[in-house]
């Protein structure tokens, strides 16, 4: 296994950031999936020996990241989700630097690694050129370029495609799946539900600290039921279900239940609101994704608690 972590735990005081979870990462892509202050941020920043764990154990490419730190950083990169490309640097200068770093001291292997970095991630022919000029999805390809010239067996990457259009985002995920296919491991943080279905092997879902989900995502899906979505112009909470309905989320006139038979459920659900003199806007049956998934494993911690504050906005918007 290229990650294997056991127990992995790290508290900040008395507030428990990660609660001794466990991973087993080999040659796929790996996402970890979870609302601000999960705990993704410091599961990761411990496994790339950012940080000390307080409890548990872990080791990357068979090195323990508490006692071989120089070890697992020689086998592994990390891109952030903050840019760090110099503007005032060229691409290829960007990336012999990020080669000087990682110790190529070799003049004639650390020029062929700059290449090689520069070709895989299809920024040759503007290599030359600062990275001023560069679109946010070049400069992505960019740090995708300079994680990749010491040549790891593991890459962790922090919200890889945020900020970027859909097709940047797009073409930065078939860099990625390629890069797996070559063998590299990759661990990626992200919030995009969609790009975490369609491209990682598998996920896990972290809520308060805790890995409270994990598996391929078809499979985590395909355990769930068929979504009834309805849209009303009530906003008390319902009083009642039809039989074998569970009910996922309830609020601002917006009603989500799930169902082994939606086809089925849904005209129950629409007589029970018609009796209930609820006026119906619009109503949907469909399949559950890995957001259903991911809202399930979370509940509402992913939401702002206190709600939008009606009077603190009315005072600021005075104050203009």
């Amino acid at each position: 296994m290229k990650i294997l972590a056991h127990g992995l735990t790290k508290d900040y005081g008395n507030n428990r950031a990660v609660n001794g979870i466990d991973l087993s990462v080999d040659n796929e892509v790996y996402g970890l999936l979870g609302p601000n202050g999960s705990g993704k941020t410091t599961t990761v920043s411990m496994l790339t020996t950012l940080m000390r764990p307080t409890a548990g154990s872990a080791v990357i490419c068979g090195h323990d990241i508490a006692t071989e730190q120089s070890a697992v950083r020689e086998c592994m990169s990390y891109v952030p989700q903050d840019m760090a490309v110099d503007i005032r640097m060229t691409g290829r200068e960007n990336v012999d630097f990020f080669a000087r770093l990682y110790g190529i001291r070799d003049r004639h292997e650390r020029r062929r690694r700059v290449e090689d970095a520069l070709e895989i991630m299809n920024l040759s022919d503007r290599a030359d050129d600062l990275t001023k000029g560069y679109s946010g999805g070049m400069r992505r390809r960019l740090e995708l370029a300079q994680a990749l010239v010491h040549q790891p067996e593991v890459l962790f990457l922090d919200e890889p495609t945020v900020g970027l259009d859909v097709a940047a985002r797009r073409s930065i995920w078939e860099y990625i799946v390629n890069l797996k296919n070559h063998g590299v491991t990759i661990f990626v943080t992200t919030h995009q539900m969609d790009e975490a279905e369609r491209y990682c092997d598998r996920v896990g879902i972290l809520k308060k600290g805790d890995l409270v989900n994990e598996g391929v995502p078809s499979d985590l899906t395909s355990q769930m039921k068929s979504v009834i979505t309805i849209r009303t112009d009530s906003h008390a909470p319902l009083k009642e279900l039809p039989e074998g309905v569970a009910l996922v989320r309830d609020e601002n006139g917006e009603i989500m239940v799930t169902s082994d038979n939606g086809s089925e459920s849904l005209p129950a659900m629409l007589a029970l609101l018609n009796d209930e003199g609820i006026k119906v806007y619009s109503s949907t049956v469909r399949e559950p994704t890995l957001e259903d998934v991911y809202l399930q494993s979370v509940g509402k911690m992913n939401s702002d608690s206190d709600g939008f504050n009606q009077k603190q906005f009315e005072n600021m918007m005075r104050r203009r």
